[in-house]
């Protein structure tokens, strides 16, 4: 599978009220690739796309959030699938993740949704979704995914 099988999306989102449409428009870029990554700088609102995104796949809301300090978390979709929420930016090198089985997590077909993925760039597959978050000038974030 290629990456380019799919149509890039740049969404503008103004407003918190406006995620769970975003999230729709996301998942819909995605596609039925497994692996997203996400970048951005800190605070740019990878976190909170990527819980929006769980949501509108039925993962309890309060279940959701930043795996900063476990580095993975473990959700469960309406569908009774599993999504699986990293959060990298501890990693120090590539060991670390093939220490914590990161490739069997790639591996598994769940959804999984990467946050600071450049240290584990190497491990992801051709066809991973990338998700690029931008705060803009007005607040406003502008979302590419390709």
């Amino acid at each position: 599978m290629n990456t380019s099988e799919y149509s890039p999306l740049t969404i503008r989102i103004g407003s918190i009220e406006e995620l769970d449409h975003a999230a729709s428009h996301v998942l819909s870029a995605i596609g039925h690739r497994t692996v997203v990554a996400f970048h951005g700088a800190m605070g740019a609102g990878k976190t909170t796309l990527i819980n929006a995104i769980s949501s509108r796949l039925g993962a309890v809301d309060d279940a959701t959030s930043s795996p900063s300090f476990s580095i993975a978390n473990e959700y469960v979709g309406a569908d009774g699938d599993t999504i699986y929420h990293f959060d990298l930016y501890r990693l120090n090198d590539i060991e670390e993740a093939y220490d914590m089985g990161f490739e069997e997590y790639l591996d598994s077909g769940s959804l999984c949704l990467i946050e600071w993925p450049d240290i584990a760039e190497s491990l992801l597959p051709d066809d991973t979704a990338h998700v690029y978050i931008k705060e803009m000038d007005d607040g406003s974030r502008e979302v590419r995914v390709i």
